[in-house]
Formats: structure tokens, C-alpha cells, sequence
């Protein structure tokens, strides 16, 4: 295995651990209307991402900056093409962030409406868009000779990308649901069940639509058996969830859905492969993980950082999800 396909794999990775880890924030900060009305309730909810919602922000911005380090030319087009949806996004989760800590600072219950508005909406824009920029990046952008892509927000919008939006919004909420099933106890885990069991069916027809929409839209490239075999997976893991609900089995639901997200996100990566962001203008445009990459010199440097810095990461973070592993009531001591 080359330095090349080592980092494809790693961004591949950081990028799975993001969409497992912060799909279930969005899905909390998105249920966050639906689950009470009751303040203490709702800090309740909010509470049961509190200690961990910024590390796992963290996969994101450390995905985006290996993409930066070692596959220079990747992260400029990327960057470019989607520039207006991704400066959105930003802006919602900075919304967001701000929201968790300026909520608890004056008891009006206006004041705390709004910021719980602003948790809404900070998790709700960044699923949409990151639905848009998924899309638009597995089919590829404009990119002209010199790797400089044309395209501006609107025509990344059409059916195959809605779609998309749909389908990850439904499966983030899905997700936040069985999320809060684990974490809270009494009244609000039976009401966080009860909107994971509402959300499924809907979840699943739309992650099946996608596929068969996917199909015809995403050109077969290397990797496609491969990559259908994991869209298989996640689908099949996602029907599952259905099962695991209905004989009250939070756990085995929460790790289906996660399975469907890990699955799903590789078969992204492995339906791109060897390509890092296709040119629908000509094949002749497209950037590999080989004419994208940085220096080799870059790429060993890169590779023993690497080597040293994320198990440590990994292993402060599953600390972290150990020390906070209580459940939550509305009763409980709410300091977050």
C-alpha cells in the first residue's frame, strides 16, 4: 500500500467517524422541539451531547485538514465547488456552538426559546447541506483542465442532490432518536423510542430511493461492486433498525443505524475510488489520489504524526463517552 492510498483510506476514515459521531448531534439538536416543552426537560435532551458535541465537531475540521496536508489540490477544488454550501454550514454550527452555551444564561423563557430555535436550525441546515455536498461530490463537479471547478449553489440542487437531503436528514434524525433512547431515562426515552419508531419507515424509503437513484447517477468506477455491496449493508442494516425498535433493543437499534452511517460513507469513498473528486466536464479533468496529492516527503511526515496523535485522540474520546455514560432525566442535576 502507497502513502497515496494509506491517506484516501484515512481521510475515508475521518470522515466516518464524523458522519457516525455529529449525525447523532444533529439528530438531538433536531428532535430538540419535538421531545418536551418543559425547560428542564430540554436541558435534559441537550445535556446528553453537552460533554461530547465540540470533539466530535473535532473529526470534521481534522478531516478537512489532512484533506488540506495531503491532497492540496483535492481540498482547493472541493472547497471551491462547494464553497456556498459549506460557508452555510459553517455558519449554522457556529450558530449552534453559540446556542449550547448562551442558553442557560438568563431563565426568560424567551430568551431560552430562542437559542433552542437556534440549536433547531443549527442542526437541521448542516444535514441538508452536507446531503447537497455529498451528492454533488460522488457525481463530481465542473472541473476544467486546471482543476478549477464552475458551479454555484442552485445547480447543485436538483433532484438527485434533494434526494439526498431527504435521505440524510431522515437518517440523522433517526439516529439522534436511538441516541436519546440510550441516554435518557423515564418519560423522555419512551418519547425519544416513539419518534425513532415514527421516523423509520420514512428513513428507510428514502435511503432505498437514494441507492436506486444513486445508480443511475453516480458512474461506475473501480470500486463499484464493492461500493454496492456496502450500499447493500447499510440498507439492509437500516431495515434492521425496524426490528430492533419494535422488540425494545435500543442498543442493537442505535449500532444498526450507526453500521448504516459507517457502511454508507464507505461505499461513498469506495464508489469514488480512484478518483478524489470527478470532472463532469471531461475524464481528462478528473483528480485522482495520485495528480491531487501532496509531495511524498509530505505525505511520510504526515503518515508518522499520524501515527502518534489519533490513538491518543481515540482513546481521550472513548474516555470521555465512558465518563459520560449516565442516563438523563429531567430530574437529574443539570449543570451543562
Amino acid at each position: 500500500m502507497d502513502l497515496n492510498l494509506l491517506w484516501f483510506i484515512l481521510i475515508a476514515v475521518l470522515f466516518t467517524g464524523f458522519f457516525f459521531l455529529e449525525g447523532f448531534d444533529y439528530g438531538v439538536g433536531m428532535l430538540l422541539p419535538f421531545m418536551s416543552r418543559e425547560d428542564r426537560a430540554r436541558r435534559a435532551v441537550i445535556n446528553t451531547i453537552g460533554p461530547v458535541w465540540d470533539g466530535n465537531e473535532v473529526w470534521m475540521v481534522t478531516a478537512g485538514g489532512a484533506l488540506f496536508a495531503a491532497f492540496p489540490r483535492w481540498y482547493a477544488a472541493l472547497f471551491s465547488g462547494l464553497y456556498i454550501p459549506l460557508t452555510l454550514l459553517l455558519l449554522a454550527l457556529i450558530a449552534r456552538g453559540v446556542s449550547f452555551e448562551f442558553r442557560s444564561k438568563h431563565p426568560d423563557p424567551r430568551w431560552r426559546g430562542l437559542w433552542d430555535r437556534a440549536i433547531f436550525f443549527g442542526s437541521l441546515v448542516p444535514a441538508i447541506l452536507w446531503g447537497v455536498a455529498v451528492s454533488s461530490w460522488a457525481r463530481g463537479l465542473p472541473l476544467d483542465a486546471a482543476g478549477h471547478p464552475t458551479t454555484a449553489l442552485l445547480p447543485l440542487l436538483d433532484p438527485f442532490a434533494l434526494l439526498g437531503v431527504v435521505t440524510a436528514t431522515l437518517v440523522f434524525a433517526l439516529h439522534g432518536a436511538l441516541f436519546l433512547g440510550l441516554k435518557l431515562g423515564g418519560a423522555l426515552s419512551t418519547r425519544a423510542r416513539a419518534l425513532a419508531w415514527r421516523l423509520w419507515p420514512f428513513a428507510l424509503a428514502a435511503a432505498l430511493s437514494y441507492a436506486i437513484s444513486a445508480y443511475f447517477q453516480v458512474p461506475a468506477r473501480a470500486l463499484a461492486g464493492l461500493a454496492w455491496g456496502l450500499s447493500g449493508g447499510a440498507l439492509l442494516a437500516l431495515a434492521g433498525v425496524g426490528v430492533a425498535i419494535k422488540r425494545a433493543r435500543d442498543g442493537w437499534a442505535f449500532i444498526l443505524t450507526a453500521l448504516t452511517i459507517v457502511a454508507a460513507t464507505a461505499a461513498f469513498f469506495a464508489s469514488l475510488f480512484p478518483l478524489a473528486l470527478p470532472s463532469t466536464i471531461s475524464p481528462a479533468h478528473h483528480l485522482d489520489i495520485y495528480n491531487a496529492a501532496a509531495s511524498a516527503h509530505t505525505l511520510t511526515v504526515m503518515s508518522w504524526v499520524a501515527l502518534v496523535l489519533v490513538p491518543v485522540v481515540l482513546v481521550y474520546q472513548s474516555w470521555t463517552y465512558w465518563v459520560f455514560r449516565q442516563r438523563l432525566t429531567a430530574d437529574s442535576e443539570l449543570e451543562y
